[in-house]
């Protein structure tokens, strides 16, 4: 990880952060067996606008990106989502240094917690978030049967 760097995520990075998201998301879309995942059916030109004005991070390896996380500010909330690792990546801590990132960058933008959801059968996911300091605040059946489980942490100034 010597040559891995984390910088703020910006709208020109949109097209390789797409390719990015749908090929991790393919994983998740087999654990749910559906493709109609929002981070697979996600446009270039939506990713780009939502981009704009965007506390996320991005890992760069070389020249090449290797993983992401979005966030913005909802008051003294900070809304974490997309975490996203390169599917060969995947084990190497980018996804902890991605949320210490973010975190860090909400904290100083007044943010006192920080809030993020994964499905219920995101076993690795939950694992990562319980590891990472998240808490467990609510699960949210959907019709499917599966939940979204929300999970919560406080951010330090």
């Amino acid at each position: 990880m010597d040559d891995l760097t984390v910088r703020p995520i910006r709208p020109d990075d949109a097209g390789e952060v797409l390719t990015l998201q749908r090929a991790a998301f393919v994983q998740e879309a087999q654990i749910y067996c559906t493709p109609q995942l929002p981070p697979l059916t996600q446009t270039l030109d939506e990713l780009e606008a939502e981009l704009v004005e965007n506390l996320g991070c991005v890992a760069v390896d070389g020249t090449r990106i290797v993983g992401a996380v979005r966030a913005r500010r909802d008051g003294e909330l900070l809304l974490v989502g997309r975490l996203t690792i390169a599917p060969d990546q995947q084990g190497r801590g980018i996804g902890t240094r991605l949320l210490a990132a973010v975190e860090e960058r909400g904290a100083a933008l007044g943010a006192t917690e920080a809030e993020l959801f994964t499905g219920s059968l995101s076993e690795a996911n939950l694992r990562l978030y319980l590891r990472e300091g998240y808490v467990e605040t609510q699960r949210v059946p959907g019709d499917d049967g599966i939940e979204q489980v929300f999970l919560r942490k406080p951010l330090r100034a």
